[in-house]
């Protein structure tokens, strides 16, 4: 081979060398699962014509969560968990007992990427999934249903690096979730949960 072929040959793989080669581990993915709390908000509205109010109690689950860094800034999350039950009060009185699922879909902007203290914030949607209601005394027996809800969610949080690829995560969302109720198919009013939603979680990067 000409040294003038070899020259030829040495400078194109050098230029095409980032382009070809695979890409360097970047830590883009993330997982992370730890406590997650949904706690609604004080008073959750009223029912049967304003007669009964209504308060939905707070449950702790197991809190997962995914995402992707699309940049060291821009990152996409989805929130999921265990199961959460909620007990319903009507007027002081425990009525009705209800699950739930909220997964989550946030895009976040984390400040100061490259900090060991990474501040952020995120704004999605939230789809509540309510399921398995039971009522209790007065309507113990009767078929009571919560609508499912769709709905805007808002986030802050922290994440604090503990190693190469562990993180520590904080963070509080506020939802908003809502849903019809009707007893024995009979629409009786609405409930508004609208709950802020804590999380403390271990996460791993890859």
């Amino acid at each position: 081979m000409s040294a003038p072929l070899r020259t030829a040959l040495l400078t194109a793989a050098i230029a095409l060398g980032p382009i070809l080669a695979p890409p360097a581990l970047a830590q883009d993915f993330f997982v992370r699962a730890g406590v997650t709390v949904v706690d609604p908000k004080s008073g959750n509205g009223t029912l049967a014509g304003g007669t009964l109010k209504t308060d939905v109690g707070s449950d702790t689950q197991l809190g997962i969560t995914v995402g992707y860094h699309f940049t060291p800034n821009l990152a996409l999350e989805l929130l999921a968990s265990t199961k959460f039950t909620h007990s319903v009060r009507l007027n002081g009185a425990k009525a009705a007992e209800v699950d739930h699922l909220p997964p989550t879909l946030s895009v976040q902007y984390h400040f100061m990427p490259g900090a060991r203290v990474v501040p952020f914030v995120g704004v999605g949607v939230n789809y509540t999934w309510l399921h398995d209601e039971q009522g209790f005394g007065p309507l113990e027996g009767a078929r009571v249903r919560v609508d499912n809800s769709w709905g805007f969610a808002a986030q802050g949080g922290v994440r604090v690096k503990l190693a190469e690829n562990l993180e520590l995560v904080g963070d509080i969302r506020w939802i908003d979730i809502d849903g019809d109720v009707s007893v024995n198919a009979v629409k009786v009013g609405e409930v508004d949960i609208d709950p802020l939603v804590y999380s403390v979680m271990l996460g791993y990067r890859f």
